[in-house]
């Protein structure tokens, strides 16, 4: 949110102490800055559960070409292997997606409902800055007929001035105390606000981090071959590497 004021010619009376426009200032821009926090953190959250749920379905589409493969056709143990990784992948995902969801519903909509609410305390901003340019724009033109000889025409056009000057002082030192009242009330809202919604992202990831636990404590044990530690594996597999770079298919020239 952002406002530029409108170049137009000062009156010699300060009608806003300084005082009050440091006050002004200071509590927009604090809310300007929670807009683009909020912004930002819509957006990161949306990026994080959309890699979330590509994770999880490539995982998915990983096991399944796995289980194509003619290996299984060939080898049962590899079959159950395979078929184990994908059971467990299709796990995964199915709780991925429902805390995707969750967060969906819980962080991501309050974040762009909080987000939605920005373009109207702008215009109440932009309005109040009009409110003000009037002001100082009636209140130079008053001062321009008090600065000059006193003749019945010139008095009649400093008394039509004042009468005009008068509704827009009220409107806008209406305004002002309206959004130096509110804004420090809405930028503290924040906390009560968003509390509840980080809590269930906190909440959602223990209990799907949980269940990764268990699920792939499941499959190590169904993986696992006692007395072959992962070094013995490492060794086999390079031995089998050797075997088939030895091969005249694939020599170096």
């Amino acid at each position: 949110m952002s406002w530029i004021p409108f170049k137009i010619g000062q009156p010699k009376k300060q009608i806003v102490p300084k005082t009050v426009e440091r006050d002004f200032e200071r509590e927009y821009g604090k809310l300007q800055q929670l807009e683009e926090q909020t912004r930002r953190l819509q957006k990161d959250m949306k990026k994080s559960t959309d890699a979330d749920l590509a994770m999880s379905k490539s995982a998915v589409k990983i096991s399944l070409d796995l289980l194509s493969n003619p290996l299984c056709e060939q080898d049962q143990d590899f079959l159950n292997m395979v078929t184990a990784l994908d059971t467990a992948m299709k796990r995964m995902d199915a709780f991925n997606q429902e805390k995707v969801n969750q967060i969906q519903k819980t962080v991501i909509e309050p974040l762009k409902k909080f987000g939605s609410v920005f373009p109207s305390l702008n215009m109440a901003v932009k309005r109040r800055e009009q409110a003000l340019q009037d002001y100082r724009r009636l209140q130079a033109k008053v001062e321009k007929y008090e600065e000059k000889e006193k003749t019945g025409p010139v008095l009649a056009k400093l008394h039509q001035a004042r009468e005009e000057l008068r509704p827009v002082r009220d409107d806008f030192e209406a305004k002002n105390k309206q959004l130096l009242d509110e804004m420090p009330r809405f930028y503290n809202s924040r906390l009560d606000y968003f509390q509840p919604s980080f809590e269930s992202l906190i909440r959602a990831q223990v209990v799907y981090y949980s269940e990764m636990h268990k699920i792939f404590g499941d499959l190590t044990q169904q993986l696992d071959q006692p007395g072959c530690p992962d070094e013995q594996r490492e060794r086999e597999n390079e031995a089998r590497l050797s075997e088939l770079r030895a091969l005249s298919i694939v020599a170096d020239d």
